[in-house]
């Protein structure tokens, strides 16, 4: 398994992984400021009409290159 990384090196397009395993989505958009090193979400594309959804940090468990994993919230996603 790759080394973690740091949130401000997340692009778009990288996978977004549920606790299960599940692919969510691609990343749209990393939420946050770098200059203050605040993270504050994901934007994630999914589904065949490509919808987008917010995915705040505190669902982020662990960054790998080309990987995010979340942990489901109240929506389910």
């Amino acid at each position: 398994m790759p080394d973690p990384v740091a949130w401000n090196v997340v692009e778009p397009g990288w996978k977004v992984i549920d606790a299960s395993g599940e692919e969510l989505g691609r990343v749209a958009e990393v939420l946050g400021d770098p200059e203050a090193d605040i993270f504050d979400g994901l934007s994630v594309t999914h589904g065949l009409l490509r919808g987008t959804e917010y995915i705040p940090a505190e669902r982020v468990t662990q960054i790998f290159e080309g990987a995010i994993h979340v942990v489901s919230g109240p929506e389910g996603v």
